[in-house]
């Protein structure tokens, strides 16, 4: 990009990003109060002193800002109260009680300081509801734009490594406006930031620097021109049928450069029943820290050709782990496409309470992992990436699949030559669990010569075999052990050990309207 380019478009950002902030104060003060009347009247004094199109990006970009904040706001308030009753129920409890899951009784806390560190914790813990509460009720939402922590960064510059100078080129950067939605039926998608398909750049400039403006109608035309190459043909098909197309510029001041986003709004995939999902079998997937473990299952939950391990690494940036879990989802997705399944089994994962201090209190690495585990970036992410493949995404239960798979699976296919994980294991167990088969491996039939003859089930049976979980018929005589035929606990339920055929078992995952810059 050209020098005069770059200040025509810091120029129009900085301006367009002060009337954003005035305009996310105006709605910050409005609070719960706020009616469409009065977006309307802001809408007016902002057309004022930029234009139309402008005016209605600056905001429905101050709308969602606001909501993301409200909705932020909402989840602390559920995280503190959540905090404060686990912390009141252990306090209740007596020093070194054990827990009980099934009375629902949390462990006591182990000593004495630890009951008085946590009572002071309590009461903290209860001020801060209390502010929360206040600002929720009053519609009160902190937004800082820029970013909560680069504004923090301002204090610790020599920590960060960064001078005054720098610190303020990126704060300004951050601060700038540039971005605007698409209308179908517009030219190129898009009136207000323009790309044609040779990949020209213009941009409608706000009435009072109409002055800067070298195209007709107030357009500014930059020097450089635009290049796609993620979904370049995708993006050239949109406006090329003048169908909406969302832009945004914004500068990198580490590398110098501008870049130009650009998104639309895909139409949901349609869900395939699961039969016809699983019809061609289906591919485990066990999640990890570092890796996903898969496995491909024939339609009779056999494993076929070999375990497969798709590493990523979550440190260095948010855009770097991003970047890692990406590149590993689309490995996954290649994967399967190359063994001709048409589903992929997945864990339905929640980590949401098992970070918290209560739950593994102690345990400092252990929360640490749960913490950085990516369940909901990954499974949102698969989602979206599987329906452009025209993959099904199946979610399982996750309970006991790592045990059971070990348990199962493991041993059975270890070789010489191919040792097998306890993850790649987990994964077989998911793939069998969502085919409905138990995660039992099959057994042979008993001889001919033994007691039980005739009666014995295997569990290689189809999903739709009836009885096929049923207990083995009663047979008259002495037996080897201590509670007699069909009077266990568990005598008449097996699917207390696998797990498959119950009714929250099996649901599969919709694609919404994810944008494609996430």
């Amino acid at each position: 990009m050209s020098d005069a380019d770059a200040v025509v478009l810091a120029e129009v950002g900085m301006y367009l990003g002060s009337l954003a902030a005035g305009d996310l104060a105006e709605r910050s003060r409005q609070g719960r109060a706020h009616d469409a009347a009065g977006w309307a009247v802001r809408k007016r004094e902002l057309t004022g002193r930029s234009s139309a199109r402008w005016a209605g990006s600056i905001t429905k970009a101050t709308h969602d800002q606001w909501a993301l904040a409200r909705r932020g706001q909402a989840a602390h308030l559920a995280w503190l109260r959540g905090q404060i009753a686990s912390i009141e129920a252990r306090l209740a409890r007596p020093l070194g009680a054990k827990g009980d899951k099934r009375e629902g009784l949390l462990r006591g806390y182990a000593s004495r300081g630890e009951w008085h560190a946590k009572s002071r914790r309590l009461h903290t813990l209860k001020d801060r509801l209390m502010v929360v509460e206040a600002d929720w009720k009053a519609g009160r939402a902190r937004v800082v734009r820029g970013g909560k922590r680069l504004a923090n960064t301002r204090h610790y510059l020599q920590a960060a490594g960064l001078s005054e100078q720098v610190w303020r080129e990126r704060w300004r950067a951050e601060r700038m406006f540039l971005a605007a939605d698409g209308e179908s039926g517009k030219r190129f998608g898009n009136e207000t930031i323009r790309v044609t398909d040779t990949g020209r750049l213009s941009v409608k400039l706000p009435a009072p620097l109409a002055h800067l403006a070298n195209a007709p109608h107030g357009r500014y035309l930059l020097d450089a021109t635009v290049a796609f190459r993620h979904r370049g043909a995708e993006w050239c098909d949109r406006i090329t049928a003048n169908r909406a197309v969302a832009y945004r510029i914004h500068h990198d001041t580490a590398r110098g450069r501008w870049y130009v986003t650009a998104s639309w709004q895909r139409a949901a995939a349609p869900v395939l029943p699961l039969e016809a999902a699983l019809a061609r079998g289906v591919v485990g997937v066990d999640m990890n820290d570092d890796h996903l473990a898969a496995w491909h299952l024939d339609v009779h939950g056999n494993p076929v050709g070999e375990p497969q391990r798709f590493s990523y690494a979550l440190t260095g940036s948010t855009e770097h782990r991003d970047a890692q879990i990406r590149h590993a989802l689309t490995r996954l997705l290649h994967f399967a496409r190359r063994c001709g399944a048409a589903a992929i089994a997945l864990e339905d994962l929640d980590f949401t309470d098992s970070t918290s201090r209560e739950r593994y209190g102690r345990n400092k690495r252990f929360r640490r992992l749960l913490s950085r585990f990516p369940t909901a970036r990954l499974k949102a992410r698969l989602v979206s990436m599987a329906a452009e493949q025209d993959i099904a995404v199946v979610a399982v239960d996750p309970a006991y699949t790592s045990r059971w798979g070990a348990q199962n699976w493991q041993k059975p296919l270890t070789t010489p030559r191919r040792k097998i994980s306890r993850h790649d294991a987990a994964s077989i167990a998911v793939g069998r669990r969502a085919l409905g088969h138990p995660i039992r491996r099959r057994t042979a039939p008993p001889h001919p010569d033994q007691s039980d003859r005739g009666g014995h089930r295997t569990v290689q049976a189809r999903p739709d075999t009836r009885g096929r979980e049923g207990t083995r018929p009663h047979l008259p005589g002495p037996r080897a052990r201590c509670v007699p035929p069909g009077r266990g606990a568990k005598a008449g339920d097996q699917g207390a050990q696998h797990r498959s055929g119950h009714p929250a078992e099996q649901q599969s995952w919709q694609q919404g309207s994810l944008p494609l810059s996430l």
